[in-house]
């Protein structure tokens, strides 16, 4: 009986990694963003995250995708940045947001700031922390969603219709200022001309939008990809 007793035990030992090695594997989920960036024109649609992470294809394409448009400069973007946004567009029942400013140089924000009573001298957008942002409709709720969120610094810009969030500090300000979307859209970016026409809504916006914020066709993944985005497959227009 010992002995039978011990087979089975070394039996039962046996079984256990095979059936364990059997276990179906869960697949991470993965979050999306589909971005308009207001200067350029260009898209991200896509995924930057699973439940273990970044994704670094994407994260690359996110620093040129969400780069200082005045000197085409780049920088790592704090993937707790876009998580805020996300969670964002979550609550509002969005499917994109428009991009007015994202990462800034030293030098693109002291321009900024020399004009701008909005901007500070000491901004997180020079970390890669902060975005200023537009949706087509419920901005407010948006507002109000993100600082129940308590995840950063929100700042309100009803008149320029934009709210900017960071990952700095949980604070929160209005700013009735207006102009300054205009003044975030203007500049130059390499081989193309930016407008800086405001939008009837009230933030500027490429004329290769739609006036309802949705992507036209050719604005969508085309396939052909610059030779520096082909990392993830998205394409960046």
């Amino acid at each position: 009986m010992k002995r039978r007793s011990v087979l089975s035990s070394v039996v039962g030992a046996a079984v256990l990694p095979l059936v364990a090695h059997a276990a179906p594997m869960t697949t991470p989920s993965l979050r999306r963003l589909r971005l308009v960036n207001a200067h350029t024109g260009e898209t991200f649609n896509g995924a930057y995250r699973d439940d273990n992470g970044a994704l670094p294809s994407a994260m690359a394409d996110l620093a040129i995708f969400l780069r200082d448009f005045h000197t085409d400069a780049v920088t790592q973007i704090d993937i707790g940045v876009l998580d805020f946004l996300a969670s964002i567009i979550d609550a509002i029942d969005a499917t994109t947001a428009v991009i007015l400013s994202a990462y800034r140089t030293p030098e693109t924000n002291a321009a900024l700031a020399r004009t701008s009573f909005g901007v500070a001298e000491h901004s997180q957008h020079l970390y890669g922390r902060a975005l200023d942002v537009s949706f087509t409709s419920r901005l407010a709720d948006a507002v109000t969603a993100a600082r129940a969120m308590k995840r950063g610094g929100v700042g309100w810009y009803p008149r320029s219709r934009f709210l900017h969030i960071d990952t700095g500090p949980v604070r929160n300000w209005d700013l009735e200022a207006t102009g300054l979307d205009r003044l975030l859209l203007e500049g130059r970016t390499q081989n193309r001309q930016i407008t800086t026409s405001l939008h009837p809504r009230g933030f500027g916006l490429n004329p290769d939008l739609e006036l309802s914020g949705n992507l036209k066709p050719e604005l969508l993944r085309s396939g052909t990809l610059a030779p520096e985005l082909g990392r993830s497959g998205r394409s960046l227009r």
